[in-house]
């Protein structure tokens, strides 16, 4: 049974309370994405923010040269630790995953912390393209957490990858969005949020969001910036559930991560480097915490 109402809020916090979130995601020592982006933005939200790296990057994937460390090993005894220390958790928020095995972990937390909300960003790839550290089999794995999530954030490229339906770029119909999107409904996801929809000759970009049992998409659009940046995905869904874990309902979620991404990529193309280093969020954190005023 579904736990997301279209226009209520999918958290209630109390007031002066800290929630507290594992984020299962990598840790990149250069590069702004994962726990990087993850950490500082729910922590400006208010959360005490408890990693979970599923690998160790010297530099994003983006980079020609990286180092990566793969965790799945020690993810078993590190939960065992929390286990024993009573760790309490109100929100599952995973997204990057090194190996096959690890999402033994994510479900393994969802089984302990059963009223935790899940939130599920299938980090998979772009344009078309699975990211180069990914495996067929690591994708197939992938799909098993979209049953069960609270909110599931893919791409138009993660949801061909989770639903068998063929990518057809970024300029496609409501009617090939909504197909998508029930896919999802059918495979178990509470919501979709399904991001990243530009048709040709429009500076316009269009996320949709659909819900279980609820009929039609709803939609917030934002000015597309005509370049890529490393880091928006996971700032997108970081920025998502930073304003859920103040309260506001997942369309003014939707609106705030939007925005959010949007300022962003404006203020990244002011540094050097930019194309690489990632998006620069840091001087806009001010806009997250602001989402505690109305808590």
């Amino acid at each position: 049974m579904t736990r997301i109402q279209k226009d209520a809020p999918l958290y209630s916090r109390p007031q002066s309370y800290i929630p507290r979130i594992a984020a299962v995601h990598d840790l990149c020592g250069y590069g702004k994405c994962s726990l990087g982006v993850a950490i500082p933005v729910l922590s400006a939200a208010g959360c005490d923010v408890c990693p979970v790296p599923t690998g160790l990057f010297s530099a994003h994937t983006k980079f020609p040269v990286f180092y990566m460390h793969d965790t799945t090993e020690m993810l078993e005894p590190y939960l065992d630790a929390w286990k024993e220390e009573g760790v309490e958790l109100d929100a599952v928020y995973s997204g990057f995953l090194g190996a096959p095995e690890q999402v033994g972990a994510i479900q393994r937390l969802y089984e302990e912390h059963p009223g935790a909300l899940r939130i599920v960003d299938p980090v998979m790839g772009d344009g078309g393209e699975m990211y180069q550290t990914y495996t067929p089999e690591l994708c197939s794995a992938m799909a098993e957490l979209v049953n069960g999530a609270d909110v599931l954030t893919p791409n138009l490229t993660e949801a061909a990858i989770l639903t068998g339906i063929a990518y057809q770029g970024q300029d496609v119909d409501e009617v090939f969005v909504q197909r998508n999107i029930d896919a999802l409904l059918d495979m178990g996801a509470h919501s979709v949020v399904l991001k990243g929809v530009v048709h040709e000759g429009e500076s316009i970009v269009h996320n949709y969001l659909g819900f279980q049992g609820t009929a039609g998409l709803q939609e917030v659009s934002g000015e597309f910036l005509p370049y890529m940046l490393h880091g928006t995905g996971d700032l997108f869904a970081s920025s998502l559930l930073a304003a859920i874990m103040c309260e506001r309902t997942l369309v003014e979620a939707l609106q705030f991560a939007s925005d959010f991404v949007r300022d962003a990529m404006r203020i990244t193309t002011t540094q050097p480097d930019f194309e690489l280093r990632g998006v620069s969020f840091e001087s806009q954190l001010s806009h997250v915490s602001a989402l505690l005023t109305s808590v």
